[in-house]
């Protein structure tokens, strides 16, 4: 059984396991490469817009959010969420 859906950028990476704080041995994923994404402008967010309404409307996909995320240096949508300038990736 797979832990990532098919199209996540973490499915085709090994895992390994390590020991985590307590020293109880875990599965664990490497960070997945940052995608070359080309800029395609900036959106000045308004007070409301969240990063799926933006990941829809420019990536025609809400769950992409992550791409803004990954192009803007966000760790977390939170993070993306503060920002008042957000960098658009093109649209694959």
């Amino acid at each position: 059984m797979s832990l990532f859906d098919p199209k996540s950028r973490y499915a085709k990476l090994a895992t390994f396991t390590t020991l985590d704080a307590r020293g109880r041995t875990v599965e664990a994923v490497p960070p997945a490469p940052a995608p070359v994404q080309p800029l395609r402008g900036r959106h000045l967010r308004r007070q409301g817009e969240r990063p799926d309404h933006l990941a829809a409307l420019y990536l025609s996909d809400a769950a992409a959010f992550w791409r803004l995320a990954e192009i803007n240096d966000a760790m977390t949508a939170e993070v993306l969420s503060e920002l008042r300038e957000v960098q658009i990736p093109v649209k694959r």
